[in-house]
């Protein structure tokens, strides 16, 4: 069974950085995407970054955090990071951890587009202050 073992985030005043990883234990495939969406209070869920197993290549990144956000994945142990930079007050919330089984980096652009992750960690709290 698949468990995704979420950690970092926290609080940090505007401009600075902050990073989130996670960890797909129990995934037994070595075909998958990983990736994070966020739920800000009032505000639909959103897909943040995805990220496919294999090479890392050609990540999918939500517009409102391309060129601040860096996705990337270290599959020996099964483990994606999430590195933050440049944080605004408007990125507070929640960062949920998602994965999927995928045959090709494709598909991780379609999940990430349509938010189609059967696997969903517990959640990490992002607090930006100004």
């Amino acid at each position: 069974q698949v468990h995704l073992v979420e950690s970092g985030g926290g609080s940090v005043e505007a401009g600075g950085s902050l990073s989130v990883s996670c960890e797909a234990s129990g995934m037994t495939v070595s075909s998958y995407c990983v990736g994070w969406f966020r739920q800000i209070p009032g505000k639909d869920r959103e897909a943040v970054a995805t990220i496919y197993s294999y090479d890392g290549y050609n990540p999918y990144y939500g517009d409102s955090v391309m060129g601040r956000f860096t996705i990337s994945m270290d599959s020996a142990k099964k483990t994606a990071y999430l590195q933050m930079n440049n944080l605004k007050p408007e990125d507070s919330g929640v960062y949920y951890c998602a994965a999927t089984t995928a045959n090709n980096v494709l598909y991780c652009g379609v999940a990430h587009r349509s938010g189609t992750f059967p696997y969903v960690g517990q959640g990490t709290h992002v607090t930006v202050y100004s």
